[in-house]
């Protein structure tokens, strides 16, 4: 199946320029309200002047009348409500164009190392993390990451890391991300409001500890949020015996505060009785609720949205709670941790006993738990799948020529990419070539020198394939794959914290790959394979290896520097072919076409190369 068929395509659009638009409008409007907030100061200022003058004359002469004093004092707040929309506005032109700055280094190829690098999500041993560059500076996340939130970050990385196992997503996921990529591509305005909603660069919502917070804890050990009825009530009881208390000291000198004594002590005691509940209610709400209306503005910005692809619409749904839509009840929740932060603010502490104010809080917390608790988790992966979406469709955007790849139906494990190149090398010097594997050719042994371009080769068409699965474009002219779980052997080290090798690292990573294709379609590859061991073993075991890997299906490349391996072609005639890079010397120099060819290298520079450098060999 052509998973393009249900794609829309797009007119190649010029995204440098278009990006220089927006920069420079956004610069305009930026510096447009920088002024007004300056003017707007100046203003202020004087306003103040005319609070201070009036209170002085009304303190002095009593006159005006204090009514003028009270609208002067309310028109400087007014200002200020004002002033701050301002800033807020000036800050969300500052993002927008932070964004497009470093979408016009993407499209230039001038990111490297900028951006998030996706350390923390790395995970040990993983088959071919560190070995394609997905993680860490300048990786393949740090290119495509868009995402303000941990939520779209977790989501990123866990689609680009989910290929060394068996359970990769199947065809009509893929398509339906692709299809999903293809519509918010066109969606520029929309990836430009998301990139600037709310009012932080990076929303440090803490999904982990959210997830935990909100699903509601056994009913022995909750509040019950059906008291709170109750509980306004006493603290309204309790306020008025306070005022009658109060009122009657004020007029006869001598009040009386008995029944608002005996409702301290019993509202004393209700505290009291639900202080463990409270207690690990509000223990988590510190990580849970960082960022809630920047979030908030996030998700309403989403379900604002029209969309046609059947993977939007579904996301967007999800967004859907049964008593409030996701961003209204995520701002409530906000609202509700403001109020239980306050209740360590002083004048609180003295009226939080008669009012119950920390019971009240809690009920509401509680009342908020059950009602949307459940949704939470759903919230969350439909937030971290639109953003790794709109990841996706913003790398797409920046680069029109690339093209989404095709899936195969077909039984037997196939990749066929034609010019293929690595999205992480500059446009100008990425020399591209192609690859076919396939029934009929399952297994490429590339020979060269060092520094001939096997090892990116390999990159190429690893990171490609995780481009491919995880339904973003790919740098090609065109790619057919079928869904395969990767591994690879390219950078492995040894490890003196473990006790091993490199050896022993590189022969455990091959077992891993080898027992991977035992249960699915594997894409393996492996640089330099076993070259810590001799010659003869060296050819026994990538014989053994070889014919383990095509018994399960699999399909891959093996570089080496070792031509005598290259005779394996003659043990698998059908399934191996020898393909190498070539270098050549002019004037005691090597150089590098970089350029992939059939059969066995045949150039041996390495003694003139030693020479050149003054070995005398």
């Amino acid at each position: 199946m052509n998973s393009t068929e249900s794609i829309i395509t797009v007119a190649e659009t010029r995204p440098a320029e278009k990006y220089a638009e927006r920069i420079a409008f956004h610069t305009a409007i930026g510096a447009l309200l920088q002024h007004r907030h300056r003017l707007l100061g100046n203003v202020r200022l004087a306003w103040f002047a005319i609070i201070a003058v009036l209170a002085w004359s009304l303190a002095r002469n009593g006159s005006p009348s204090v009514w003028w004093l009270i609208a002067a004092v309310v028109g400087f707040f007014v200002l200020g409500a004002i002033d701050s929309r301002i800033v807020r506005r000036v800050q969300g032109t500052r993002r927008a164009v932070a964004f497009f700055e470093r979408g016009v280094k993407r499209i230039r190829d001038e990111l490297s190392g900028q951006g998030i690098t996706g350390d923390n999500f790395k995970t040990p041993d993983h088959l071919y993390s560190e070995d394609l560059d997905i993680l860490g500076e300048g990786s393949l996340f740090q290119l495509l990451c868009t995402a303000r939130t941990r939520m779209g970050q977790e989501t990123l990385a866990r689609w680009l890391l989910a290929h060394d196992d068996p359970a990769t997503p199947d065809i009509s996921d893929i398509v339906a991300r692709q299809a999903a990529v293809a519509e918010l591509r066109t969606k520029l305005p929309f990836i430009e409001d998301l990139a600037i909603a709310g009012d932080n660069h990076e929303i440090a919502a803490d999904p982990e500890h959210l997830r935990n917070w909100s699903t509601p804890p056994k009913q022995e050990t909750r509040l019950n949020p059906g008291e709170q009825p109750w509980m306004v009530i006493l603290s309204a009881i309790s306020f008025a015996a306070l005022a009658w208390g109060v009122a009657g000291a004020v007029r006869t000198g001598q009040g009386f505060f008995t029944p608002f004594i005996l409702l301290l002590v019993l509202n004393g005691f209700i505290n009291y009785r639900r202080r463990q509940p409270m207690e690990k209610l509000f223990a988590g709400l510190d990580h849970a609720c960082r960022n809630l209306e920047s979030l908030s503005e996030l998700v309403r910005r989403l379900e604002r949205e029209r969309f046609e692809s059947p993977l939007l619409i579904r996301l967007q749904q999800q967004l859907q709670g049964e008593h409030l839509s996701a961003s209204g009840a995520i701002a409530k929740l906000g609202m509700l941790c403001d109020l239980e932060g306050s209740r360590h603010n002083v004048f609180v502490r003295v009226f939080d006993l008669p009012l119950l104010y920390s019971v009240q809080v809690g009920l509401a917390l509680e009342r908020w738990r059950m009602r949307h608790g459940r949704h939470v988790p759903d919230w969350l992966d439909a937030l971290g799948a639109f953003e790794t979406l709109v990841s996706f469709a913003t790398y797409s955007f920046e680069h029109p020529q690339d093209p989404f790849p095709e899936f195969t139906h077909s039984g037997a494990a196939t990749y066929e990419g034609q010019e293929l190149g690595h999205p992480l090398l500059p446009a100008a010097k990425c020399v591209r070539n192609s690859i076919v594997l396939s029934e009929t050719c399952r297994i490429l042994l590339v020979s060269g020198s060092n520094m001939s371009g096997k090892s990116t080769y390999l990159r190429s068409i690893g990171i490609n394939a995780v481009l491919a699965m995880a339904g973003a474009p790919v740098r090609a002219r065109r790619v057919l794959l079928s869904p395969v779980a990767i591994g690879a052997s390219i950078h492995i080290s040894d490890s003196l914290q473990k006790g091993v090798s490199n050896f022993y690292a590189e022969i455990t990573r091959i077992r891993n790959v080898v027992e991977l294709s035992r249960r699915a379609p594997t894409l393996f590859l492996f640089d330099e394979v076993l070259q810590g061991t001799n010659s003869e073993d060296r050819h026994a075991g990538s014989s053994a290896i070889v014919r383990s890997l095509l018994k399960n299906g699999g399909i891959g490349l093996i570089t080496t520097h070792d031509l005598a391996l290259a005779e394996m072609e003659s043990a698998f005639p059908v399934a191996l072919t020898n393909v190498h890079f070539q270098e050549s010397m002019n004037e005691g120099r090597l150089s590098f076409d970089y350029q992939l060819r059939p059969g066995i290298v045949r150039s041996r520079n390495g003694l003139e190369l030693m020479k050149s450098i003054g070995l005398e060999v």
